[in-house]
């Protein structure tokens, strides 16, 4: 069976006509990976290379489709490496350098295909597990047009503190079950729809992001909202991320969407970090010991298996959890000893584990 090393020993002979140097080398290609019988690699030309698309596409695919047991090439469109030197978008068509945000270590965010899937209780719970953890946490609720984080985690009647105007103002989060956190939710009345556009929707992001007062923090979660849109391209391409944790059900319908995000993420450079499969199976309360697979069985490991990424968590329904998200108290603090709560237990610090690197 043909490896990724051999995709990328096969693709060595794709090289730029001017410098001489390979593809692989540029960073034009990469990102090769190999499911029999599919090949697929990311492309990342820069303007001046697009001459040579045509030609460059034709010499990958032929060396891939040569190798035992190939017999498709997908190719995903990225975008070229970033360039340091400033923040902005200079006049070559370079991407602006994502900007870190002062006092936090690591930006990991909670995203899925579609709504209805339990995203912000992953999001709530995860956050007040790695705090259990001993770190500090914040949780940024970027689910603009839908922010429920302020009811799971009881602080749906408070306001923060909100200081300054414009580009001075500052925003302090509100601490609550461990965690420091932000919300859409807690800046309008609780019935009040939004109604913004994508330009609105990015400014409040960026907001929350860089004009909140953090402080130290090891992690910040960010609840996305569900789908592909503005939403998640302005958080990757704002902030260094240190990956994304994507939720689904089991069911086949929730597994289509849940690719669609996964390979966004993919082709804009954001690690995926793994799958969380939410609802599992039902446990009765008044039966602990059944379970019943009401949504089907198997889907986030299938999910987890095609492409190649650690299967997180299978998180079980069980009426603890839909009770502590109603009454502010996430599972994992409310019903600490329920199958869910070690669930979210065993998802920070497998996510703690993916994050952390040497000092």
């Amino acid at each position: 069976m043909t490896s990724a090393e051999q995709a990328t020993s096969a693709l060595e002979q794709v090289r730029d006509l001017g410098s001489g140097k390979t593809a692989l080398e540029l960073g034009w290609i990469n990102q090769i990976r190999i499911t029999p019988p599919r090949a697929v690699f990311r492309l990342n030309l820069p303007g001046f290379a697009q001459s040579q698309r045509n030609r460059i596409v034709s010499e990958a695919r032929e060396a891939l489709l040569s190798l035992s047991g190939i017999d498709e090439v997908q190719i995903e469109i990225g975008q070229p490496s970033i360039q340091r030197g400033g923040i902005g978008q200079s006049g070559h068509g370079q991407l602006a350098e994502r900007q870190a945000v002062p006092g936090v270590r690591q930006v990991i965010a909670v995203s899925s295909g579609k709504g209805g899937v339990g995203k912000s209780t992953v999001a709530v719970n995860l956050a007040c597990a790695l705090a259990q953890q001993g770190l500090h946490v914040g949780l940024l609720d970027a689910d603009i047009y839908g922010p429920n984080t302020p009811t799971m985690l009881g602080i749906v009647d408070q306001a923060p503190e909100v200081t300054g105007s414009g580009d001075t103002q500052r925003i302090k989060p509100i601490e609550s079950c461990g965690i420091a956190m932000v919300s859409m939710g807690l800046l309008i009345d609780k019935h009040q729809p939004v109604i913004w556009r994508g330009p609105m929707l990015n400014g409040i992001i960026r907001q929350f992001l860089y004009q909140a007062e953090w402080g130290e923090r090891d992690i910040l979660v960010v609840d996305l909202p569900p789908g592909t849109g503005d939403a998640q391209l302005s958080l990757a391409q704002s902030v260094p991320m240190a990956g994304v944790v994507i939720v689904t059900t089991p069911q086949l319908v929730s597994l289509q969407d849940a690719r669609r995000g996964l390979e966004m993420f993919r082709q804009i450079g954001v690690p995926v970090l793994g799958v969380v499969e939410n609802m599992s199976m039902f446990i009765p309360p008044d039966m602990p010991d059944r379970h019943y697979p009401l949504f089907g069985s198997g889907g986030g490991r299938r999910l987890s298996e095609d492409y190649e990424i650690p299967l997180l968590a299978q998180v079980p329904m069980e009426m603890p959890v839909q009770e502590g998200g109603d009454s502010g108290r996430p599972i994992v603090i409310g019903c600490s000893d329920s199958a869910s709560a070690l669930e979210f237990r065993v998802l920070a610090e497998r996510v703690i584990r993916q994050v952390s690197s040497p000092a």
